[in-house]
Parts: C-alpha cells; sequence; structure tokens
C-alpha cells in the first residue's frame, strides 16, 4: 500500500501493518470524540512515527497513486476531522 503523508512525501507499507495502524486510528478517533486536544496531537504523532518506521520512503520524484492519505503532523482537529471516513482516517 501507498500511503501520502501531507507536507512530507510517500511511503510503501505491507498491508500486514494495516491492523497495528487501525489500533492508533481507533485511539485517534476516541480522542477527537471526546475533544481531547493533547491526547489527538500525541496519538497523531504516533500514528505518522509508526506509519515513517513501518514504511519505506518513496522517491521524491516517484508519483505513485496514494492508496491512503494522512494529515500533516500540524494538522488541527477540525482538518483532520474533515478527513475522515466512516471507518477513521485508515479502512479497515
Amino acid at each position: 500500500m501507498i500511503v501520502r503523508v501531507m507536507g512530507e512525501g510517500q511511503v510503501k507499507l505491507a498491508d500486514s501493518h494495516v491492523p497495528e495502524l487501525n489500533k492508533l486510528d481507533d485511539d485517534l478517533l476516541t480522542e477527537m470524540e471526546n475533544g481531547d486536544g493533547p491526547g489527538f496531537r500525541s496519538t497523531l504523532h504516533a500514528l505518522l512515527d509508526k506509519v515513517r518506521e513501518l514504511g519505506t520512503p518513496l522517491a521524491d520524484d516517484s508519483l505513485e497513486p496514494s492508496e491512503l492519505i494522512l494529515p500533516a503532523p500540524d494538522a488541527t482537529l477540525e482538518e483532520v476531522r474533515a478527513m475522515l471516513t466512516d471507518d477513521g482516517l485508515i479502512p479497515g
């Protein structure tokens, strides 16, 4: 799966990592629903850090279609809320 982190670029991520990312995505949704700004910020950074850790960066000049787009690290709660689907940020 190709994942784009807005403002950073793309990484290739094995589908086997999706369940691990979904746990963080679930935590992020809970924090958003509860209006927990500090928790939201911490979990968003943890989610993006995990994607960077598990993924393999693609070359800057690579233009692969992204299967998943994640917000930038400095995205606001409102910006992330606008990106959500019924499954959160990460389908599955």
